[in-house]
């Protein structure tokens, strides 16, 4: 494993609310925060970081990634958890910022939507949608 670890949604949840460094990094698509929607963390004065690890809509790494967190002067010893829709993405983000010197990365399991449900659904089992924690839908 090339990053910190893996955590549920649970656990940042926990994390962010306290520990004023802790920052969640969602690496998800611009439509998907638009369409699926974004963690709220407004209730805990906190907002997440919206860098994707990959370009809408082919799909491509997004080679300026790790410079768009370090641009926000985070420090280097920082938990910073890293959330996509079902916890692949951002893996791969998380490794990225180790190999960038970052010291606390995480995966987050599930990531906003989970696993597909019995009906192949999304955002209905594990994951931040609906483990009930706050999100927004625009």
């Amino acid at each position: 494993m090339s990053y910190t670890g893996d955590v549920t949604v649970e656990d940042v949840w926990k994390a962010l609310s306290q520990d004023e460094k802790a920052l969640l990094v969602d690496v998800r698509t611009q439509a998907e925060w638009a369409f699926v929607g974004t963690c709220d963390l407004s209730g805990i004065d906190k907002a997440p970081l919206l860098v994707s690890w990959q370009n809408f809509p082919h799909m491509d790494i997004n080679s300026a990634f790790a410079d768009a967190i370090v641009d926000q002067g985070i420090s280097k010893d920082s938990p910073l958890y890293f959330l996509c829709r079902s916890g692949v993405r951002s893996k791969a983000a998380a490794s990225a910022m180790i190999a960038a010197g970052y010291e606390n990365c995480y995966n987050i399991l599930e990531g906003f939507e989970g696993n597909p449900d019995a009906s192949g659904h999304r955002g209905t089992c594990g994951g931040w949608k609906a483990s009930g924690l706050p999100w927004t839908q625009n």
